[in-house]
């Protein structure tokens, strides 16, 4: 509607009657599945850069339910109490919830709600590397049959725009390998067995005691996390799906000070490396495991908890991806980064 402004009407009051006639602006309306680390590090990133987000998708964006049992513990956000529920099918159910955000973690009930999100008409994003590495072709599949988009760059490397990158600004590349620490967990043990000397038990203490290691870190010093991240790279890369069951893996739970001395020697330290590449006669080789990486390499120098991933294609050559893998605020810097995208074509 064209306001015309009277002789005598200000430039504040036509700005004023413009506003009130304007027709009211679409919300894009989210429901959240888990509020545990990376779900708080999510809605804390989505309020202290509302303006931000808001601008760019070009509409308000709000969390309005989320799916929780743990209702009093103090997460250091204010969530209204009403947002919180323990029934999925008023998020799934929701006709106004245009995306749902998976952020429980583990294999299930993960995937059945993310399937049945889809089925519900809903846009997904997750973190969930565990459920797309076990499910990948099935999530994919859904959200094509039901119309819906399927975003996961968390998934690897947190807040390293990995994925993305891949599928879009390198998509004209034939690639040809990729090399990723992709465990925080892991490259902070071996970074402080190889620059303080410490034993690997040690170094495990420590980590644990800084927050960078779980009570149980077998997934993650076993290779099993690193393997579930290689699936995800080398379906998106290769367009050849590996369960991580069948990706040869070694942990670093057998490293010792003299392994890391005698690499030193040869000047070149010990990292876990998720590895893939594809051969001349068209087949893949992909391994995690530890491995000796040239003091000159640019992956020898990502310590502690940073991640990065190298890539190489036929095009751009070589290039790498480097930052934090993990934690709440970057993790869920990648959530919403995937939220705005979708948002975008919500509102076309």
């Amino acid at each position: 509607m064209k306001i015309e402004q009277c002789p005598h009407m200000s430039d504040e009051a036509l700005a004023s009657l413009s506003e009130a006639t304007a027709p009211p602006m679409k919300t894009i309306k989210i429901g959240l599945l888990g509020l545990g680390n990376i779900g708080t590090g999510t809605y804390k990133t989505l309020e202290m850069n509302r303006a931000e987000i808001e601008a760019t998708v070009g509409s308000r964006v709000e969390i309005v339910k989320i799916l929780e049992r743990d209702t009093e513990r103090d997460r250091g956000i204010d969530v209204p109490k009403e947002k919180f529920t323990q029934d999925p099918d008023e998020i799934f159910k929701n006709p106004e919830i245009d995306i749902v955000i998976e952020l429980l973690g583990g294999i299930e009930p993960a995937t059945t709600f993310i399937l049945t999100a889809m089925e519900n008409g809903k846009h997904v994003v997750t973190a969930n590397k565990a459920a797309i590495a076990a499910n990948y072709q099935k999530l994919m599949d859904a959200a094509k049959a039901n119309n819906v988009t399927f975003k996961f760059e968390a998934s690897v490397g947190g807040g390293i725009p990995i994925l993305g990158t891949l599928t879009g600004p390198l998509r004209a590349n034939k690639f040809q390998e990729v090399l990723g620490i992709l465990n925080g967990t892991t490259n902070y043990i071996l970074t402080m067995m190889t620059k303080e000397g410490l034993d690997y038990d040690t170094a495990l203490k420590d980590a644990q005691e800084q927050g960078f290691a779980e009570a149980d870190p077998t997934a993650d010093v076993e290779g099993i996390d690193a393997a579930n991240k290689l699936t995800i790279l080398m379906a998106l890369m290769f367009g050849k799906y590996v369960a991580p069951q069948d990706i040869p893996t070694t942990g670093i739970t057998q490293i010792t000070k003299e392994k890391i001395e005698e690499a030193r020697s040869n000047g070149c330290k010990i990292k876990l490396i998720a590895h893939a590449k594809k051969l001349e006669n068209g087949e893949i080789e992909y391994a995690v495991r530890p491995m000796h990486i040239s003091e000159s390499h640019p992956l020898a120098n990502i310590n502690k908890e940073f991640n990065a991933v190298f890539v190489r294609g036929n095009a751009v050559d070589d290039v790498m991806f480097y930052g934090k893998g993990a934690g709440p605020l970057p993790t869920g810097s990648a959530v919403l980064g995937d939220v705005i995208d979708i948002a975008k074509t919500v509102l076309k």
